[in-house]
């Protein structure tokens, strides 16, 4: 397959990303190089990395969809709250990928637990997470709260659920018991973040 141009398009990317996609799952994240990426997409090294700067980054894909989520639900004069919290039903009920609940999360959660550095990347990707957000509710004059800690509760938060919806999905308990349980925890998490404790029993 003849290579394409150093910076290439957006199918240059998709492509990209589809053969690194199925040499992860296939051989685990690892064991695959940028080199073998490359040669199987039909372009050079430099055009994956032109493309995705660091080898974690063609495997955690979904990080500006994440970034631009969080800066739309941040909207002036909207309860923020309200808003994620109505991002994060709405992920949860189109079992988007960012959801944890999509058919597909089984072999990217077990992938990811599967590389130290798929670990160490989503944890800083996590803390960019943050700072969008913080700097989103920074920039917005109709929020009264503290960006910076709203911020870090509910990444925090989020990830916590997310992380149990994957411990769940890779025990593969019943679809239907990870998903109302994704639910319940999703609801506890913002009655936590709007009452500051967490509800009693």
């Amino acid at each position: 397959m003849p290579r394409t141009s150093a910076r290439g398009g957006p199918q240059t990317r998709a492509r990209i990303l589809s053969v690194a996609t199925t040499l992860f799952l296939e051989r685990g994240y690892d064991p695959v190089t940028v080199a073998e990426i490359a040669r199987e997409a039909g372009v050079s090294s430099v055009t994956v990395f032109n493309h995705f700067p660091r080898k974690e980054d063609l495997f955690l894909d979904r990080v500006d969809d994440a970034h631009d989520f969080l800066r739309a639900a941040v909207v002036a004069g909207v309860d923020v709250l309200d808003s994620l919290r109505d991002l994060t039903f709405q992920l949860a009920d189109e079992t988007h990928p960012l959801s944890g609940l999509n058919d597909r999360s089984v072999s990217f959660f077990r992938t990811v637990a599967g590389s130290p550095a798929l670990i160490a990347r989503a944890r800083e990707l996590s803390a960019d997470l943050q700072q969008t957000l913080t700097d989103a509710l920074s920039a917005d004059a109709t929020f009264k709260g503290d960006p910076v800690l709203l911020a870090a509760f509910f990444i925090a938060g989020y990830t916590t659920v997310l992380l149990e919806t994957a411990r769940q999905r890779i025990a593969d308990l019943p679809a239907t018991d990870i998903n109302s349980s994704h639910r319940t925890r999703l609801t506890t998490l913002f009655t936590t973040l709007r009452e500051g404790t967490l509800p009693r029993p």
